[in-house]
């Protein structure tokens, strides 16, 4: 049999154009935000292409998963970045977030792993109920990530052009992106919770075979 080459995996592929678009993004952040908002936003809707690419090829690899993740991670760590410096009075909240989308995130996925889950959306069925639902659901699932990219991309908007419009937005959208973040602590919690219990297992495990 050939050996497949999983870099050149459809749904991976759709990935690098995910971080050359984030990487533009950033470029025009500071000075073209027109064209930053069009690289980041199209970066963010590809993120819901490449899964159904993966799922339709029959190409979903624990590689393209990792990915998928990191550029979520960094994209938003970027676009906070730059709202910290267009709104020096709210840096701190912005700062948080960025602390527990990234934190929150990669726990939750390392766990994932160490458990031999075959995707970090599994959720078992002794976690809480709040985050199987965010996972399985896939509206509230769309509902919740969107409408927290849709306040953090019209703050930065805001920073540029005065519309009613776009603070209406931002007001609808905030109460999202509170949720989202307390989603993200449930996450990272149930995680450590989970990581913990792996260690007791090991070490339980560790002084057994020690008394044998």
């Amino acid at each position: 049999m050939v050996e497949e080459n999983v870099f050149l995996f459809i749904p991976n592929i759709i990935g690098y154009a995910r971080i050359a678009l984030a990487v533009l993004a950033c470029m025009f952040m500071r000075s073209c935000p027109g064209s930053a908002f069009f690289c980041y936003l199209t970066s963010a809707l590809l993120d819901a292409v490449d899964g159904h690419a993966a799922r339709h090829f029959n190409q979903s690899t624990k590689f393209g998963a990792m990915l998928d993740q990191l550029t979520d991670r960094c994209g938003t760590a970027c676009l906070m970045m730059c709202l910290a410096a267009f709104y020096p009075s709210y840096a701190f909240f912005f700062q948080m977030s960025l602390v527990v989308d990234i934190g929150m995130h990669w726990i939750h996925l390392h766990t994932s792993l160490l458990q031999g889950q075959s995707s970090h959306k599994f959720i078992p069925e002794n976690d809480p109920y709040l985050l199987r639902l965010y996972y399985t659901n896939k509206t509230v699932l769309f509902g919740m990530c969107s409408g927290n990219e849709i306040f953090y991309m019209t703050m930065y908007l805001l920073h540029f052009y005065d519309s009613y419009l776009l603070i209406f937005i931002a007001v609808l959208s905030f109460p999202i992106a509170v949720a989202k973040w307390l989603m993200a602590i449930l996450q990272g919690t149930t995680a450590a919770k989970n990581l913990a219990g792996i260690d007791a297992a090991e070490r339980l495990a560790a002084k057994g075979a020690k008394t044998d």
